[in-house]
């Protein structure tokens, strides 16, 4: 997940609507099932599946009243954590 990502897409949200992006999502995983892709394509399809998770994440943090920028460092701490484990 790329912070700078998961911030265009949570500005992406505010500007215009979640259904978007939520949308989005179906089509890429959808699209994962296509057999003839390559792993490099499914690497990048998948990375760009979690940065629009994070991003829905991130906003419904700021929905429920936390500060955008604290949204998003508490979630990649969360991912980082994650991670570590």
């Amino acid at each position: 997940m790329k912070l700078p990502v998961i911030k265009h897409l949570t500005q992406f949200i505010e500007e215009n609507d979640e259904d978007f992006l939520i949308e989005t999502i179906d089509v890429l995983e959808s699209m994962t099932e296509i057999s003839s892709l390559k792993d490099e394509e499914l690497d990048v399809i998948g990375e760009l599946i979690s940065n629009m998770y994070g991003a829905l994440e991130v906003h419904k943090l700021v929905k429920n009243g936390t500060d955008k920028k604290e949204a998003l460092n508490s979630f990649m701490k969360r991912v980082l954590g994650s991670i570590d484990k």
